[in-house]
């Protein structure tokens, strides 16, 4: 979110937000009903038993109940200048971002669930999508593959790959190798949506909490982790939609949630 230059799908904005700021203001939302921020990295978990332990770089910590929010992170293509051109041309984010590339031409890069679905929001919006996609066909299931090839102004790169990005204050092209032939050559676009995947930020958990095959923490609508007192929250767990508003109701489960378990925690003890 922090890396986002303009949220336009968060509820109460009527112009938008930058995502730093709304991460800020959500920060000094939280402090004002008493939470304490503390800056530091969780280096090893203790979950198991009624009260849980973290140790910290800035030292250990104790509590009834843990909210695991660590979120999860787009997966890169690691050329040069990729993170100097994130949010000036390179997005990981269609439903984010794509209302800035209005009547543009973008290229999205990737063949799975994920890059199918991003390059079907940005061809109503945009003048022109390019998948790129390093096989020579998509990996994504089948219900995407017929409104793909229907829609006009949807292109396809197969067996390609980008290996570099042009512009100065913003991208405006990109350098695409076909790793058949080898060739490369460039491509104009205003946009380039990296598509290839998401990493869950759970290392520290998997000793202790169950995941999926992707790393995802397991858990349902009830936030609710394998671990009593341990619940899952944002972008971490397992869900099929995941945006800042699907975060912040994973929120508003967890505390709910947790309210009832310490509360019955407190009768077990009368």
């Amino acid at each position: 979110m922090a890396e986002t230059e303009q949220v336009e799908n968060y509820p109460g904005f009527d112009k938008g937000i930058d995502g730093f700021t709304l991460a800020v203001q959500m920060q000094k939302g939280a402090e004002r009903f008493g939470v304490e921020t503390v800056l530091a990295e969780v280096r090893r978990v203790e979950l198991g038993g009624a009260v849980k332990t973290l140790e910290t770089s800035e030292g250990v910590y104790q509590a009834r109940c843990v909210f695991a929010a660590t979120g999860a992170g787009p997966k890169r293509l690691d050329i040069p200048r990729e993170a100097e051109l994130t949010g000036r041309g390179v997005s990981y984010c269609a439903a984010c971002d794509g209302m800035f590339y209005r009547g543009k031409c973008v290229a999205v890069v990737g063949g799975g669930n994920t890059a199918a679905a991003d390059a079907l929001t940005l061809s109503r919006i945009c003048k022109q999508v390019t998948v790129i996609h390093r096989r020579d066909r998509l990996r994504a299931t089948k219900i995407y593959h017929q409104p793909l090839l229907e829609a006009e102004n949807i292109a396809f790169r197969w067996n390609s790959t980008v290996t570099g990005l042009r512009g100065q204050e913003r991208l405006d092209g990109i350098r695409i190798k076909n790793l058949k032939t080898g060739a490369e050559e460039f491509f104009s676009c205003e946009g380039l949506f990296v598509s290839v995947g998401r990493s869950p930020e759970t290392e520290v958990f998997r000793r202790s909490l169950q995941t999926d095959p992707n790393g995802y923490l397991i858990a349902d609508e009830t936030t609710r982790t394998n671990l009593p007192g341990v619940f899952a929250v944002g972008d971490v767990r397992t869900k099929a939609v995941r945006q800042i508003v699907t975060a912040v109701a994973d929120g508003a489960a967890a505390a709910h949630f947790a309210e009832e378990y310490l509360a019955e925690m407190q009768d077990s003890r009368f």
